[in-house]
């Protein structure tokens, strides 16, 4: 592996990205928009799958990468992980705040490579990859996401639990009071009347 694709996953950060505008294309870079944050860390994930894939002996056309590379690229990225993931031998395994230091593994936490995985599925096909082709798409990746958040899950004693969506609200126009409502109870409401 080369040192600058070590650099740039350790500090989150592409040397593509790093030169300067030229004079030729000055007067463009003042009227574009600067990207955001997402889009900004999407090129910055896309540029370092890129470095990895060249490092590969032999070096990996983008064209010829399949789910194996991803699912390597993932496996390499544990290295620079700062998630404590304790072995099922660990006396500390399932428990959220350990009373110790441990010699267990840090690894990329769950959240990081499922986020990892959508910004470089939506970057394949933004630069030309068929939706049918995507490598980030795939179902081995699905399962190994899975894998590892239900692996983590139970050696940190931490539950993964999906977000529930809030309920939509709103203010009910005629209504004698100005309370806001969930659109459940104003149906209720309306049926009522």
């Amino acid at each position: 592996m080369s040192s600058q694709i070590d650099q740039d996953l350790h500090h989150g950060s592409s040397s593509s990205n790093s030169q300067p505008p030229s004079k030729s294309n000055h007067h463009d870079h003042h009227q574009q928009q600067p990207l955001s944050r997402y889009e900004s860390q999407k090129r910055r994930d896309w540029n370092t799958f890129g470095q990895y894939l060249k490092t590969q002996n032999p070096p990996v056309p983008l064209s010829n990468c399949n789910f194996n590379h991803v699912l390597d690229f993932l496996r390499y990225l544990d290295q620079f992980g700062k998630t404590k993931v304790h072995s099922q031998d660990c006396i500390f395994f399932g428990q959220p705040t350990p009373p110790a230091p441990c010699a267990c593994p840090l690894k990329q936490a769950w959240g990081s490579l499922d986020a990892l995985i959508g910004r470089l599925r939506a970057a394949y096909e933004e630069n030309g990859g068929s939706p049918e082709t995507n490598p980030f798409a795939g179902g081995s990746i699905r399962v190994y996401l899975r894998e590892v958040k239900d692996s983590q899950q139970k050696a940190r004693g931490i539950p993964y639990k999906k977000k529930k969506k809030k309920k939509k609200s709103y203010q009910i126009k005629g209504s004698s009071s100005n309370t806001t409502q969930t659109q459940q109870s104003a149906y209720v409401n309306q049926q009522d009347s």
